[in-house]
């Protein structure tokens, strides 16, 4: 199994350069990445496309027919649609190619909002971590191989996590309808 590239600890503040949910979703919400290997893939390109582009990942989930990520600017950050394009280009060849599905069409739409409030950019961050429960695919967070629950659990302190956990997700407004 390929080694995971994993950002730094989160820092858990706003960035003057901008911090941002992103959502995207598959044509048709099909389950396209429905491996273990093609969603190890994707996350492996958000993670080293996001540090490429100089984004620090904050937190990020991977489903068959969609992803989330929060993200921050650095200093020498590439526009976020720059970076939200060549994956989405990356990841349509490689899937495509795995699937002997030539052409086909595998990215729908993305959805992106910048973070300005400290509450709303902390919601986010737990609504993202907890996504695989809301889905049902487990019952803890840190248990879904695909998302940065457990890597979040690890690098910060008691503390944060709690904290970040604490934060009601109920009415946090994202596109996620899969």
């Amino acid at each position: 199994m390929q080694t995971k590239d994993w950002p730094r600890a989160p820092v858990h503040r706003l960035s003057e350069n901008g911090v941002y949910i992103v959502t995207a979703a598959t044509l048709g919400k099909k389950k396209v990445f429905d491996t273990e290997e093609k969603l190890s893939f994707l996350e492996s390109q958000i993670l080293s496309l996001a540090k490429n582009y100089a984004w620090r990942l904050e937190a990020w989930a991977v489903f068959p027919n969609h992803y989330h990520f929060v993200v921050c600017a650095e200093e020498q950050a590439k526009p976020i649609r720059t970076l939200i394009s060549h994956l989405h280009s990356k990841t349509a060849q490689w899937v495509n190619g795995l699937d002997g599905a030539k052409g086909r069409r595998v990215w729908f739409n993305f959805w992106d909002t910048r973070l300005t409030f400290q509450d709303s950019y902390l919601a986010r961050l737990n609504y993202v971590h907890q996504n695989a429960i809301k889905h049902g695919l487990v019952k803890v967070a840190s248990h879904y191989p695909w998302c940065s629950a457990a890597w979040f659990e690890r690098t910060c302190s008691a503390a944060e996590v709690k904290t970040i956990y604490g934060f009601k997700i109920d009415k946090v407004n994202v596109v996620d309808d899969f």
